[in-house]
């Protein structure tokens, strides 16, 4: 998270714990790659280890290339500090995403790095792993953002992973020059590239720190959701990870996915804003002077390239035979509509409305009418909850009648306590502190029901990537996605089913996600 979202929208080497030279706060593992030497946390429960190299730095002539191995290093490599945020423009605390939704290390292209939590165990302790994508419109994020610290995730019995991913125009320009030098003939997807040689690490190297690689489940948030949804969806990530968390969300992107062959001409004209007539001449640019803001809509983002995928994400994952069958969560927070929402009059909602559902829009406006302007805010929070939450349930009950695997759905309602800002309610992101025990990381007035909330998030996420299920002892019974049964799980201060939205609008929404109009419609 930070400035500017756009559209926030995470050869196995049989090593046990080794202690030998190094001291006695440290503990060394042998990678692939050499050995690192991780530092107690805490209490001494958890080791963590971090800036790993997981791939070579993306720089020079590597920069627009598919991430190469990691060079081997000698002696003991510290990994005590993180590594480099990959190359994106400055932090700055907006709307509720205050410093510690930012990141922290100053950024460069040398950024291909990641971040262990672990509690001590033997290399045969075999504990289920997460993998933490981030979020941050496929523009900014890091692995050290702090929300995101892995240490109370990990002492639940787990291995937590947090990586960097290059983003912006690094991780995602495409351009004719880039696809003709591909043997795949593809270009614009470096930044899924970066996410799947991490997973490939983590297959690789994981157990050596307690985890079992048969068991990785892939989370992420905002953009990091989108990530996991090509995940996925992609053929290159077949045995890499065996659940999937998609946080805001898989089901609610309502824009397509670029072409390659779009891609390629928005590419051009880049490259054109930026002076340069050559891809050498872009290699040649200083990181810096290629930054680029982001703008409306995606414009760095994942394309639909042939190779990491060969079409859009939302068709791969419900047609059968042709994705990841793996179970998945997803879901939204209360309050992720906030991102898209413009209207603050009658006329402008009504505006926005024809904009969006064309000649549902008369439908749209009786199911969710605003007669004053004060009735505005009402009126975009009521539909824009029923839309996220009809829109997952439209996907998912697609995907549970072409695959075999679980999908399991939620609606986040608990909002952080802050007296100061009322307004954001449970805000996009603003589950993630929960989600990963991290609540202590901000200042604020929490209740107990907060701490309540995180344990039971804590417990669903660890249960899912135990054993691809979020059920267990101790906490609400969440049901699997079940076709004809529209309900999705409420987590908050009271959690339960809930139906995604009552059945006369449920079937408005039903027939706009088969429309045309849907298919180029506001995200959120």
């Amino acid at each position: 998270m930070r400035r500017r979202i756009g559209l926030l929208i995470f050869v196995a080497v049989g090593a046990s714990w080794a202690f030998g030279s190094a001291p006695a706060s440290s503990v060394e593992v042998q990678t692939g790659s050499g050995t690192v030497a991780g530092v107690e946390r805490g209490d001494g429960a958890v080791i963590s280890f971090k800036g790993i190299p997981y791939a070579a730095p993306p720089v020079g002539t590597l920069r627009w290339r598919a991430p190469e191995a990691a060079k081997a290093w000698s002696g003991v490599r510290k990994s005590d500090q993180f590594g480099s945020s990959c190359m994106q423009g400055p932090n700055t605390e907006f709307g509720p995403w205050t410093k510690e939704f930012l990141y922290v290390t100053p950024p460069s292209e040398d950024c291909l790095f990641l971040n262990i939590w672990s509690p001590k165990a033997a290399s045969s302790a075999k504990l289920p792993v997460l993998v933490y994508i981030y979020g941050g419109g496929f523009t900014s994020g890091s692995g050290d953002v702090p929300v995101y610290d892995g240490e109370a995730l990990a002492k639940s019995g787990m291995v937590i992973v947090t990586i960097n991913y290059r983003v912006g125009p690094f991780g995602f320009l495409a351009l004719p020059a880039l696809t003709a030098e591909s043997e795949h003939h593809s270009s614009g997807d470096y930044g899924l590239l970066d996410q799947i040689a991490a997973l490939r690490w983590v297959k690789e190297n994981i157990r050596a720190f307690g985890g079992d690689p048969a068991r990785v489940a892939i989370a992420g948030q905002s953009a990091g959701a989108m990530s996991v949804a090509d995940l996925v969806a992609s053929p290159l990530t077949k045995g890499l990870f065996s659940a999937a968390i998609a946080d805001s969300g898989i089901g609610g992107r309502g824009v397509p996915v670029k072409t390659l062959a779009e891609a390629e001409k928005a590419g051009e004209a880049f490259a054109a804003s930026k002076k340069a007539d050559s891809l050498a001449a872009l290699r040649a640019m200083r990181a810096e002077d290629l930054l680029a803001a982001q703008g409306a809509g995606l414009r760095f983002a994942p394309v639909v390239d042939g190779w990491v995928l060969p079409d859009d994400p939302l068709t791969l994952t419900t047609e059968r035979g042709r994705d990841n069958d793996v179970p998945v969560i997803t879901g939204f927070q209360a309050n992720d509509f906030l991102l898209g929402s413009r209207a603050g009059s009658t006329a402008d909602y009504e505006k926005d409305a024809h904009q969006t559902y064309g000649t549902m829009a008369d439908e749209f406006l009786k199911l969710y009418p605003a007669v004053t302007d004060d009735a505005v805010k009402a009126a975009v929070a009521e539909s824009g909850r029923d839309r996220m939450r009809a829109r997952a349930y439209w996907w998912a009950s697609h995907r549970t009648q072409t695959h075999r695997s679980a999908v399991y759905l939620y609606y986040f309602d608990r909002a952080i306590p802050w007296p100061a800002h009322p307004e954001w309610g449970a805000f996009h992101t603003g589950e993630i502190p929960y989600a990963f025990g991290n609540l202590k990381v901000l200042d604020r007035p929490w209740e107990p029901v907060d701490f309540q909330v995180s344990k039971m998030m804590m417990a669903y996420w660890k249960n899912m990537a135990e054993r691809g299920d979020p059920n267990g002892d101790g906490e609400p019974r969440w049901a699997k996605v079940s076709p004809g049964t529209a309900t999705v799980m409420r987590l908050g201060a009271d959690s339960g089913p809930m139906p995604a939205a009552d059945a006369v609008k449920l079937d408005f929404w039903k027939r706009y996600f088969a429309s045309a109009q849907s298919k180029t419609a506001p995200v959120f």
